[in-house]
């Protein structure tokens, strides 16, 4: 939609000041806002098509034919459908709170769990194919490559969370990381010895070269481009495709990892609560879908614990 359609819809106000609201009060980070901001686009153009003028003007039943047509016209996947229900949500709550509007139309709105996917995961073998592909062969930056991977795997990081992680944010006495998830919220995940010693050996090895430059582009972050600045979040998705090609596995991004990482843990009773914790999960909602990934395990419990198995 042109610039001057946006402005005869209305709508841009109350975006600039709900955003302004949730970086400011909220504290969202960058990647968050910017998904919100894309949402809420969405609707934009699609309520415009429809005569939909101002936020006051909005119904229930506009909201969920947007999100129908999301899913039969757009194709998007029950996640993504429900992620834009929870934008709109929010954004209509804090426009309901402000007295913007009359009624919340996205209050009653059920989410579609329903057509919810079981997230995409791999073996620890295939996971251990994954994290062992960058090789010297591969380049200067192989060890950094290898230790992120290793990290994510270690640690259930989201691709904005790996590139964050600052190099006081691991303790190698206590040999835990210190990860800032999203709105700021801090976690402690312990990791394993694998991660430990690539993390040893970048430092010692890999980072100096990285942070040659002494003019603070570094930030002090752990991981570092070839210019010595931070691993954006572009990048980190780049070498997990890369590898991932390498070690000729199909279907692979950032929070595949994360998601094997919750996988494997549930699968070997783990508690959901510290699974929870561990992701950095607000809601234990968000946790349990990882108990419907492994049905063997169902089987497995009732085959020791039911009297007649």
């Amino acid at each position: 939609m042109d610039e001057r359609s946006a402005n005869r819809t209305g709508f841009s106000p109350s975006f600039r000041e709900f955003l302004g609201y949730l970086r400011v009060e909220a504290g969202l980070a960058p990647a968050t806002l910017e998904a919100y901001g894309r949402d809420l686009r969405q609707f934009e153009e699609y309520v415009a098509e429809r005569g939909v003028a101002t936020p006051q003007d909005v119904s229930m039943q506009t909201v969920a034919e947007h999100l129908q047509s999301l899913h039969r016209e757009c194709g998007y996947e029950a996640t993504t459908v429900a992620r834009h229900l929870a934008t709109l949500r929010v954004y209509f709550r804090y426009l309901y709170a402000n007295r913007k509007v009359p009624t919340d139309p996205a209050r009653l709105i059920e989410r579609p769990t329903r057509w919810r996917r079981l997230p995409g995961y791999l073996s620890p073998n295939q996971l251990k194919a994954l994290v062992s592909a960058p090789t010297p062969e591969h380049g200067d930056l192989w060890l950094r490559d290898r230790t992120m991977l290793e990290l994510m795997w270690a640690a259930g990081l989201r691709a904005s969370e790996v590139g964050r992680l600052k190099i006081n944010d691991y303790n190698d006495t206590l040999l835990i990381l210190v990860v800032w998830g999203k709105g700021s919220k801090q976690r402690v995940v312990p990791i394993g010895t694998p991660a430990q010693a690539l993390v040893r050996q970048y430092l010692a090895e890999c980072r100096p070269h990285l942070a040659r430059f002494q003019d603070g582009r570094d930030e002090h972050r752990l991981l570092l481009s070839f210019t010595g600045r931070p691993l954006e979040r572009v990048a980190v998705w780049q070498i997990v495709k890369k590898y991932a090609a390498i070690a000729g596995l199909r279907d692979v991004h950032p929070h595949t990892l994360r998601h094997s990482f919750a996988t494997h843990l549930v699968v070997g009773g783990a508690d959901l609560r510290v699974v929870q914790e561990l992701l950095g999960h607000s809601n234990i909602n968000t946790t349990q879908i990882y108990t419907h990934v492994d049905r063997t395990k169902l089987r497995d419990v009732v085959r020791k614990h039911h009297p007649r198995p």
